[in-house]
């Protein structure tokens, strides 16, 4: 049975969520988080570098001189990769770097991604994180408060524009609904704090695609 303290806003300890060890399991996947975080990093290059091979640039396809009896190197057209203006001797070329992972590897991913803030004690619930208007400093209250120095998480049950615009200047504070979790923005971040809605959602079962 896994544990997870839940706090409120003023940083005092309210409440022991438990959690069954058949919704996360009881060992971390760390070669398939691996794995998701390395997706995830390729499918945000762009694959645009493009360099001149020695077919792209311009000049004479001649060969410059005769092979022996000259003294010279065995050189062949001025567009070779050893002369000035020649061309690249392995140019770039624009590719896809996109790499795929199945559905319920992505989501297991996840869990074991939340299984490892779980254990690691890097996981928080916040319970009446709720705000009328937007307020930097609230938000920064709380973090204090709960002794969050780190690069955070926080996860929020649906989009609130007025949390959102609260939290987003706060440096290495991230904003994300349970709905668009990966294992990538969990196991990226030091700490994570989620709402008692959020962590419901996240209980209940995956919503990800």
């Amino acid at each position: 049975m896994l544990e997870v303290p839940v706090y409120n806003i003023a940083g005092e300890k309210i409440d022991t969520l438990k959690i069954s060890d058949d919704r996360f399991g009881t060992t971390v996947n760390v070669d398939l988080v691996k794995q998701a975080v390395v997706i995830y990093h390729a499918r945000q290059r762009q694959g645009t570098a493009a360099t001149k091979g020695r077919g792209d640039v311009e000049g004479s396809t001649k060969k410059l001189f005769a092979q022996k009896h000259t003294g010279n190197a065995r050189r062949g057209s001025i567009r070779t990769n050893i002369m000035r203006g020649g061309g690249v001797g392995f140019p770039k070329r624009p590719h896809k770097y996109l790499k795929d992972l199945p559905r319920t590897m992505r989501r297991k991913a996840l869990d074991s991604a939340i299984l490892a803030k779980i254990l690691g004690e890097d996981l928080l619930v916040v319970d009446g994180l709720k705000l009328e208007a937007p307020k930097t400093k609230t938000v920064a209250t709380v973090l204090s408060k709960l002794k969050i120095t780190r690069s955070c998480l926080l996860t929020l049950p649906e989009h609130d524009p007025v949390l959102w615009k609260s939290a987003r200047n706060i440096p290495d504070l991230t904003v994300c609904r349970a709905a668009e979790l990966n294992a990538f923005t969990v196991a990226t971040r030091q700490k994570m704090l989620v709402t008692r809605q959020a962590m419901d959602q996240i209980i209940s079962g995956p919503s990800q695609p």
